[in-house]
């Protein structure tokens, strides 16, 4: 067992040569929506070098019970988000107008976007996230996923709502439902301080990753970095996995981030640019947990800014 960081983070024998990262995430996980500043790092710094794969492990599901009482629920999550942005400097809505009944759908049209490429793949969930971080209003339909996505720039979003329903889609998720619900010793055997003190969630039928959770494999072993983990832990893992390899890459300009990622928080700037400032022409979206930057072209199309009951008041 190798220590990583905090938390203990078990390394096992080599794979065959390459380096691979899965990532475990879910759509409408608060803590994988804290986490897409230090992903966008990481997969700067890893960019041509390591296989990125992408499982998404549904938080909440089509059969899960309904609430008794759906405003207290409400009430509730929308506390428990707020505190956990307090702790990722994260967006939050001013308002949570529903807890998501399932997020099925909205992994339905990621795992759909795959299909038209990585900028297509990273454009949607960036939005679908957006719908319950910034808007307080989940996409967990597929009217209200593919609502959310008109006019995303990049996306054939037509395209992707007919490939939501096929089945060849649908048996990808079911299998990264699987896939989830299945985690590797080294995620069953960590332990480290919290809030992510654990490396899997007790479910109804087993266990799950915690989410999100980066799996590193490589030549020099397999590492389990569970929920919101620091760049400094996840560049210690890269080196266990794949020692020998340089993992440095430059920080860009803002203007450079935002034409590239089209959405940009706070913790964005800061771990991709180094700094705070946004570019002058970048478009403001005030949140509870502070501003979303939007490039001029997700602007045009952002629900935030296009649906009035939808905008976000100004502080």
């Amino acid at each position: 067992m190798t220590p990583v960081g905090p938390g203990r983070l078990r390394v096992t024998g080599a794979g065959d040569g390459a380096v691979e990262i899965v990532e475990y995430t879910d759509p409408a996980c608060p803590w994988a929506w804290g986490s897409e500043p230090a992903f966008r790092r990481l997969r700067t710094l890893t960019a041509g070098r390591v296989r990125w794969r992408r499982v998404f492990g549904i938080l909440f599901d089509e059969d899960d019970d309904p609430p008794p009482d759906p405003a207290a629920e409400t009430a509730w999550y929308s506390r428990y988000v707020a505190d956990i942005a307090r702790h990722t400097r994260a967006p939050y809505a001013h308002r949570l107008r529903w807890v998501a009944a399932t997020s099925r759908p909205a992994s339905l049209a990621a795992k759909a976007a795959e299909r038209q490429g990585a900028t297509a793949a990273e454009r949607v969930l960036r939005r679908l996230r957006e719908t319950t971080f910034v808007l307080g209003t989940p996409a967990d339909t597929a009217e209200r996923v593919l609502s959310a996505l008109a006019g995303l720039d990049g996306v054939d979003v037509g395209r992707l709502g007919a490939e939501m329903a096929e089945p060849v889609v649908a048996a990808a998720v079911r299998r990264d439902h699987a896939e989830a619900r299945a985690p590797v010793p080294e995620a069953r055997a960590f332990h480290g301080p919290g809030p992510h003190g654990t490396g899997v969630k007790e479910t109804h039928d087993g266990v799950r990753y915690a989410l999100p959770t980066l799996v590193f494999s490589g030549p020099g072993g397999r590492v389990a970095a569970p929920g919101w983990r620091s760049m400094a832990e996840y560049t210690a893992a890269l080196r266990t996995v794949a020692p020998g390899h340089r993992w440095e890459a430059p920080l860009t300009g803002a203007g450079e981030a935002l034409a590239e990622h089209r959405s940009l928080t706070g913790p964005d700037l800061s771990l991709l640019t180094g700094g705070a400032a946004p570019p002058p022409w970048a478009v403001r979206v005030e949140t509870a947990g502070g501003p979303l930057w939007l490039h001029p072209d997700e602007a045009a199309t952002h629900p935030a800014l296009t649906a009035p009951e939808l905008k976000t008041p100004r502080s």
